[in-house]
């Protein structure tokens, strides 16, 4: 069973509308990010714990009650039910005693994208769509190539040309057409929402597409029922155009709304100190004011966020708070969340370990509450970011060229 939508929303204007009739508000155009609602009282009686529990289906379509479409099964690529870590070395390292990694790197494209890029392609062939499109600094570009070649649905990606060559690799493997637009994201982002007026593509770009955040907030459904049906203090999230964390927010909003819970999280937004509008716009209790992006983060280096109201919103409700990081605090991140967990993260994804760092030595974060970072993406899509912060020790032949580096 899929969820039964009740209306769009505009979080501009308030003004409600039909399901299917926009993508965005018409009197407010791309300002007028919508927001899905749901006959929750429809939803209550299949998400208690004990239904929840007994699935079967460990991916996001567990939660098809909760989603504006149930999926195509098999077709697809498995999405979802990523791990929820705890490393006590890496606790013990931050001061902080009760600290967990959600860890999306093990999705199909390696990213936490691919929960949006999920419900597009659904959506897409449900509705017998021939292709889909979108622009991206890589990660959403990625996900929607993987997902989409899965079940034979071309894709159009459009990128900025500072995108990391392991991401262009990657998707141009899958995708029908790669373009590399000569500009930033937001150059991209302009282009391909001409684009897909022109050859009537479907359109994958979340802060166009209300639908897609609801597949971003499966990675919070899941935390849920991975920590006991428990809600966390803190979640932490990486910020670039404002989707994932208003996507956790609404999860879990929504656990609350159906009754499943009474306790709600406070979010904590990280940008890159060389493109953080949503922080300050935080700080000042105002509206956002672009920037110019400057941040080897190529994920979260988005100077014009589209989805910033939600975020702000998001962060204001809950509650909780935001920070910048410096590119060298995210670096010592990624080396620091390697060899105290295992895992590789790309700059973008390693800077929630780095914004929590900060949190917790500000006293923001209280070191004995529970904070779920979400690591959002793979080492591998951009692995030269870090080249400068680690050491490769380069010898001949006999053990006293090993000894020296000893």
């Amino acid at each position: 069973m899929t969820a039964e939508i009740t209306g769009l929303v505009c979080v501009k204007c308030a003004r409600s509308y039909h399901a299917g009739d926009h993508l965005v508000c018409p009197h407010c155009g791309v300002e007028g990010i919508l927001d899905v609602e749901y006959d929750y009282d429809r939803m209550k009686a299949s998400l208690r714990r004990e239904p929840l529990g007994r699935r079967e289906d460990l991916s996001i379509w567990r939660y098809a009650d909760m989603l504006p479409t149930g999926g195509l099964g098999s077709r697809m690529r498995r999405v979802g039910w990523t791990p929820l870590y705890s490393f006590s070395q890496l606790g013990s390292a931050l001061g902080h005693s009760a600290l967990f990694l959600k860890d999306d790197t093990v999705n199909p494209s390696a990213s936490l994208k691919d929960r949006a890029s999920a419900i597009a392609v659904a959506m897409a062939a449900e509705k017998g769509a021939g292709a889909i499109a979108c622009a991206s600094t890589g990660n959403a570009a990625s996900s929607l190539a993987v997902l989409s070649a899965s079940v034979e649905l071309r894709s159009y990606i459009f990128v900025p040309q500072t995108i990391p060559r392991p991401k262009l690799f990657q998707l141009a493997a899958c995708a029908e057409r790669v373009f590399r637009v000569q500009g930033t994201y937001e150059d991209a982002f302009d282009l391909a929402t001409k684009a897909i007026a022109a050859w009537g593509w479907e359109n994958r770009n979340c802060a166009i597409n209300p639908y897609l955040v609801e597949g971003k907030k499966t990675c919070s459904l899941e935390v849920y029922e991975q920590m006991g049906y428990r809600v966390p203090d803190w979640v932490v999230v990486p910020v670039g155009d404002g989707c994932i964390i208003s996507g956790q927010w609404k999860a879990f909003k929504e656990l609350k709304i159906v009754g499943e819970t009474t306790a709600l999280p406070r979010l904590l937004a990280v940008q890159a100190d060389g493109c953080r509008p949503i922080v300050d716009a935080f700080a000042n209790d105002a509206d956002l004011v672009p920037v110019e992006g400057n941040t080897f983060a190529d994920s979260i280096r988005v100077g014009k966020p589209r989805n910033w109201r939600k975020a702000l919103k998001a962060l204001r409700e809950s509650g909780g708070s935001a920070v910048g990081v410096s590119d060298g605090e995210i670096a010592e991140a990624a080396v620091l969340l390697g060899r105290k967990t295992g895992l590789f993260a790309e700059p973008a994804a390693a800077a929630g370990l780095a914004g929590c760092r900060k949190a917790v030595e500000l006293g923001l974060i209280k070191s004995d509450e529970v904070a779920v970072v979400l690591v959002t993406g793979s080492g591998l899509k951009d692995p030269e970011a870090i080249a400068n912060s680690v050491r490769v020790c380069d010898t001949g032949r006999d053990l006293e060229s090993v000894a020296k580096w000893l």
